[in-house]
């Protein structure tokens, strides 16, 4: 019986270390600024907005749809690439989509 107890004592120690390590980065992501960036997500990958008759997330019918959005850090959307948008870059507004 004391194995049991040492063995369960040992799997709480390592969950509640995991869980302790894994804090900061929860903590930074929740505090990091973040904005929504049109035309770089996946095909139904979006966080949101993917225009009428959608519903909102993952509702995107097209890589790089132009009227839907994800979340990215701050300052970085207009960094980032999108083969659909006229700039070939995501855009912070929604967009026509460009023909390839």
């Amino acid at each position: 019986m004391n194995k049991q107890i040492t063995a369960a004592s040992l799997a709480f120690a390592f969950g509640t270390a995991i869980a302790v390590a894994a804090m900061p980065v929860a903590a930074e992501e929740k505090t990091m600024e973040k904005e929504k960036c049109f035309g770089i997500a996946m095909k139904g990958k979006n966080d949101c907005k993917a225009g009428a008759g959608t519903s909102c997330a993952g509702t995107s019918k097209m890589d790089y749809q132009g009227n839907s959005w994800s979340f990215v850090p701050k300052g970085t959307c207009e960094k980032t690439a999108s083969p659909t948008s006229p700039s070939g870059k995501g855009q912070l507004a929604e967009f026509k989509e460009k023909k390839a």
